[in-house]
């Protein structure tokens, strides 16, 4: 990794994300678990199923099960019996007659097609039920084939998925208790400034409360990784270093705030020249432009701008995707954006792609997007008001309302 000293022109976001995902690699480290704690956690091996899903034919709707062959219009069928899910039909099905069956139901031999109970004209008689169907199927209606969702030795998910809370029931669907997973990514963190003070303390002037350590903590939660907290610190050098190196020891990624912009208070910078390999970087975002990346030993390291908004849009859009690679996530392609008419003038300057905070809704003419307010990022409550990013190109300058703009909806680790 080069030195940062030298002065670099400033990476785009893309070249940034790239740059960084080409020096991670993921963990190998694995661990088994019930399936019941498995909920977000990236698997380590392909799960394949033992089994067929569905294990048998089955209908698929309550009605009547019969040969399609059998139904002639004006010849009415006779009912042999009932099949209900769990309680199979096993005796023969002579020909000329039909099965009422239910949803979920195995599909007696030699029938093929399940014809819905509202598409029948039932007629009961003392000895017998008949139906009369009101009009020609299909052969194979209404029926789900065994295997039709999942094959007996089919790949369910490949190694490197992040199971959501359907891939934990469709594990369950196919007798899985247990998976290997690799273990959780453990992230340290910490605020560092004499301004600072912690939430619940009484604010002296001039002092502001310590918000960044909270939020990159709760994104990073959202992100299903191990958060190490290590504190709010002085601006004092030897406890910032000692936060280094409890960092470097005790975690897989150590992220700061703050201390990496040119003209701030170095002591971040001398530890991290001290300690590590470090590139540090000129973003070209707004906000978020102060930026760094590096390895602490074994420990990588981001420094992110230490006003909030910054610090939040950086995690957002520039580790996360790092993260997702070192635990071991298959880490999805280009971000696709939306398109939709802004309905305020947005105001910008070239130079810098700009992540302005806004708001979406679907309007009767398509998507519909504003600001909200004040874009500092300083300002907090630009994120938490907002459901979406505006995603304004370097090149582009300020626009008037009604221009069509890229919106990128947040993610779940801002919603």
């Amino acid at each position: 990794m080069q030195d940062a000293r030298a002065p670099k022109p400033m990476l785009s976001a893309e070249q940034a994300i790239l740059q960084m995902l080409s020096e991670v690699a993921p963990l190998t480290q694995c661990v088994s678990m019930p399936l019941t704690d498995a909920l977000d956690k990236v698997l380590a091996q392909p799960v394949l199923s033992n089994i067929n899903v569905p294990g048998y034919d089955n209908a698929a709707m309550d009605g009547y099960a019969l040969r399609a062959s059998d139904v002639k219009p004006g010849q009415p069928l006779t009912v042999a019996g009932l099949a209900l899910a769990g309680h199979a039909y096993t005796e023969p099905v002579p020909a000329g007659s039909c099965v009422r069956i239910t949803t979920g139901a195995v599909m007696p031999l030699g029938l093929d097609t399940v014809v819905m109970q509202e598409q029948v004209k039932l007629t009961q008689t003392d000895l017998q039920q008949q139906i009369l169907c009101q009009l020609v199927p299909v052969s194979g209606e209404h029926v789900r084939r065994a295997g039709e969702d999942i094959a007996s030795g089919a790949e369910v998910f490949a190694a490197g998925h992040k199971l959501r809370p359907a891939d934990i029931g469709l594990l369950a669907s196919i007798g899985i208790a247990n998976v290997k997973v690799l273990r959780q990514l453990e992230v340290a963190i910490f605020s560092s400034g004499d301004e600072l003070v912690p939430p619940g303390q009484s604010l002296p002037e001039g002092h502001i409360y310590d918000s960044n350590r909270y939020v990159i903590a709760a994104m990073l939660k959202r992100l299903g990784v191990q958060v190490i907290d290590l504190g709010l610190l002085p601006d004092d050098p030897q406890a910032i270093e000692q936060a280094f190196l409890q960092g470097m020891a005790k975690a897989d990624v150590l992220i700061t705030s703050a201390g990496v912009s040119v003209g701030e208070a170095d002591y971040t910078r001398q530890i991290l020249y001290k300690l590590g390999q470090i590139n540090f970087w000129q973003v070209a975002i707004k906000p978020g432009k102060p930026f760094a990346f590096g390895k602490l030993n074994n420990c990588w390291f981001f420094g992110l701008p230490g006003n909030p908004v910054a610090a939040v849009v950086t995690l957002d859009q520039l580790v996360q995707p790092v993260l997702r690679k070192l635990s071991g996530e298959n880490v999805v392609g280009e971000v696709k954006l939306l398109s939709a008419e802004c309905e305020v003038p947005l105001k910008k300057q070239p130079g810098r792609m700009d992540y302005q905070r806004g708001w979406y809704w679907q309007g009767e003419s398509g998507l519909k997007v504003k600001t909200l307010g004040a874009q500092s990022s300083g300002m907090l409550s630009s994120i938490a008001n907002a459901n979406c990013y505006i995603v304004l190109p370097r090149d582009s300058g300020s626009l008037p309302a009604g221009e069509i703009v890229s919106i990128l909806p947040f993610s779940n680790l801002l919603r």
